[in-house]
């Protein structure tokens, strides 16, 4: 508890705009995807195909329900600072299997760039923490 306590003490103290900004538009990227996946369920079974067969069974549905899901739910806490660390826990699985999935099926070099970006900036966040422009700051702050 310890670390997390000083590793955000030290991000308030060395935080920038442009890093909430890059937050925020993770959080608003991944929202976007959540209502993309949500909207065509049929494009996110594709994308799931390397894996496995994703055949509309528990484990294709709890698949494109928890993807759909998290990014939908975990883009909004992203974007408002809002327990941005849990919101990232959840989102690091999917975004592991997202380049995993491009290695195994028909390699597609942009969601492949897309998915380690991604990856890179959410383990950033997950250290760094949401940050002084962010709602965990200011419920902080109030107690």
């Amino acid at each position: 508890m310890n670390n997390v306590k000083s590793l955000n003490k030290w991000a308030n103290a060395h935080t920038h705009f442009s890093v909430d900004l890059v937050r925020i538009a993770v959080g608003v990227f991944l929202f976007i995807k959540g209502i993309s996946f949500i909207t065509n369920t049929q494009y996110l079974e594709d994308l799931l195909a390397p894996i496995g067969k994703i055949d509309g069974g528990f484990s294709g549905m709890f698949l494109v329900h928890y993807i759909a899901s998290a990014h939908f739910l975990g883009g909004i806490l992203i974007v408002f600072g809002l327990l941005t660390r849990w919101a990232i826990i959840v989102q690091l699985p999917i975004l592991i299997g997202a380049v995993v999935v491009n290695f195994m099926g028909e390699m597609h070099s942009q969601n492949l760039f897309l998915s380690l970006l991604l990856l890179i900036i959410s383990l950033f966040f997950l250290i760094y923490g949401s940050g002084k422009h962010s709602a965990d700051y200011y419920f902080k702050m109030q107690e």
